[in-house]
């Protein structure tokens, strides 16, 4: 039996067609509390949204934020990305983009390398 049918169950069995159900894999609060960090998606709909966000990076949080609902709103995605900016500053964390409608934003003591990994060919 392979190392991902020990963590995951055999497919055959342990899906619908083939697929294995990651929700039941799903971490309980008590086990993301023990972590230092973590790691969050989140998605803006609007310029208010932002105070959720900002409140979790200054928690020491890792922040993926998915901004494609306002992404043709230009005036209100550059007052957000300017005040993410002055953000990752004030904690020395580091924001970067990430594809067309993603940003990250880490606290300090974390950098974002830019650079794309690759597989070898």
């Amino acid at each position: 039996m392979g190392i991902v049918n020990k963590i995951f169950g055999d497919r055959k069995t342990g899906g619908v067609g083939g697929y294995v159900d990651l929700e039941k894999y799903d971490m309980s609060a008590d086990q993301t509390m023990s972590a230092k960090m973590q790691v969050r998606v989140g998605e803006i709909q609007k310029y208010e949204d932002i105070k959720d966000f900002t409140d979790y990076v200054y928690g020491g949080n890792v922040l993926i934020l998915d901004f494609s609902p306002i992404a043709e709103e230009e005036v209100i995605l550059k007052r957000i990305t300017n005040d993410l900016r002055q953000l990752a500053d004030e904690i020395n964390g580091d924001i970067a983009g990430i594809g067309n409608n993603l940003m990250i934003i880490s606290p300090s003591d974390v950098k974002i390398d830019r650079r794309k990994l690759r597989g070898k060919l």
